[in-house]
């Protein structure tokens, strides 16, 4: 999705019932409401010239092969002057980086307009936003349990990032985890660029607007002048160091209080030496070290840690850089199309650390394996609701996407025989981060199209002693 921030809602309508989905919008159709914050609303859209079903390709000038987008709508209609104008700002702000410092790294703008809708007063002149669509959000990520091999790989993806909009001169001014978007590959995208701001010099100018958990110390105090508030890249190294200990801390902020305000008297009792940096134990030294110098209580004293930089000290590290991002992406993709599969909300990222072995040895010649759905909700043997069915694989080595799926659908609990293992299949995750590459070839009822089909480990809590399946039944 593409989160957004600000204050509460300024223009008194629900922003969840602003367009109804079949609603065109330009050139596009809205499908559904994707989120909303206190001055816009995301909707999920399609092309106007679309069919209603198969895929969805762009017309010439959109990029190709993307099946929908976000519409960002942001209303004017009932605001006072002052606000109207900082939203017209906000838009612009976004739209003259999306058109000078476009880069993988940052989600993609694609058109804006202003929105003519004398049927629907709330939105008639609304700025409009068309923006490349995302899978979910760091913030989903980290609430669904990030793996440990992948951390240090979305945390390179988020430099990279910031290494090329502080290059363009560009700050973000409200980096969180947010705004920080998976792609529909997996690749790491920042987003909202609304407090974004052009460098002039050394500096630019926000409005004293922000995420109060992901301000540094001198923000607390920079004085409000004509232009707005003094900002430098150095702001976004701190809320990168918060975001550091956050991938790391199970979401937990570096600094104590109950609320954004509380953890902000904290930051400010640091920044000022009264309060030492305690970041919590679950963050290893490698990464301890580098958020504690991104959170440098000054700014003359985060200066050196640019985001180039720090990306350089990652990769020498984690080994990631072109082929650590392709990786990234390929098991993102899978991750994705698995959830999308199983019916999970959101989009999951994980490794293939975990791999177990062929058992080559002598074993029995079958074994009895017990299907297992870790949502907890679908474990009712009783109810065989179809959203909680879970698929077969006809080849464990291609992506676990519907049309990989034999048409024979499995429950929690049902007992499924299997003949033998495939320890490096398509690498999956179950909804409780539990991940592997080990399938089980199972039978199938007689007169199922497929005799055979695949069951991934994380979906059985069975391990029975089977031999390694020959190379050649991949795919049967």
């Amino acid at each position: 999705m593409t989160p957004q921030g600000g204050p509460g809602d300024a223009t008194g309508h629900d922003p969840t019932d602003l367009l109804p989905p079949g609603y065109r919008a330009g050139d596009w159709v809205v499908t559904e409401l994707i989120g909303a914050g206190g001055w816009s609303t995301v909707y999920a859209a399609r092309p106007a010239d679309a069919p209603q079903d198969g895929p969805v390709r762009v017309r010439e000038g959109r990029s190709s092969g993307v099946t929908d987008v976000a519409l960002k709508i942001m209303p004017t209609a009932g605001l006072a002057p002052r606000q109207a104008r900082r939203i017209v700002e906000s838009a612009h702000r976004e739209v003259e980086l999306g058109r000078r410092a476009g880069h993988p790294r940052l989600i993609g703008l694609r058109e804006s307009f202003v929105l003519s809708a004398p049927d629907l007063p709330a939105v008639d002149g609304a700025i409009v936003l068309v923006m490349e669509r995302a899978a979910g959000s760091l913030r989903e990520l980290l609430d669904a349990g990030v793996s440990e091999a992948d951390r240090g790989r979305l945390i390179a993806g988020i430099c990279e990032g910031l290494a090329h909009l502080h290059r363009s001169g560009w700050v973000h001014a409200d980096l969180k985890p947010e705004n920080i978007l998976l792609g529909r590959d997996g690749s790491v995208k920042l987003s909202d660029f609304g407090l974004a701001t052009e460098l002039t010099g050394t500096h630019g100018y926000v409005p004293p607007m922000g995420t109060l958990d992901y301000l540094p110390p001198e923000r607390w105090r920079a004085p409000l002048g004509e232009l707005g508030v003094q900002v430098r890249p150095s702001a976004d190294i701190w809320a990168l160091g918060v975001v550091v200990h956050e991938v790391f801390a199970s979401g937990a902020s570096p600094f104590p209080g109950a609320t954004p305000v509380a953890r902000g008297a904290a930051v400010q009792e640091y920044g000022e030496g009264r309060a030492p940096l305690r970041m919590d134990l679950a963050v290893p030294p490698f990464w301890r070290a580098l958020a504690a110098d991104c959170l440098a209580p000054t700014h003359a004293a985060r200066a050196p840690h640019t985001a180039e930089s720090l990306l350089a000290r990652i990769a020498a590290r984690e080994g990631t850089g072109d082929t650590g991002a392709r990786r990234l992406r390929g098991v993102a993709r899978a991750a994705v199309l698995a959830a999308a599969l199983c019916g999970t909300a959101g989009a999951t990222l994980w490794s293939d650390a975990v791999r177990e072995g062929a058992s080559a040895g002598p074993g029995r010649a079958v074994g009895t394996l017990t299907v297992f759905n870790a949502e907890r909700g679908c474990q009712d043997r009783a109810d065989r609701d179809p959203q909680c069915s879970l698929g077969l694989a006809i080849d464990p080595q291609g992506p676990y996407a519907a049309d990989n799926v034999v048409t024979t659908r499995v429950w929690h609990g049902d007992a499924l025989t299997a003949d033998c293992r495939l320890p490096d299949g398509q690498p999956i995750v179950d909804e409780a981060g539990l991940q592997s590459t080990l399938w089980f070839r199972v039978r199938l009822r007689d007169g199922s199209t497929h005799p055979a089909a695949w069951l991934p480990a994380v979906r059985t809590k069975d391990r029975p002693a089977l031999p390694g399946c020959p190379p050649s039944t991949a795919g049967r």
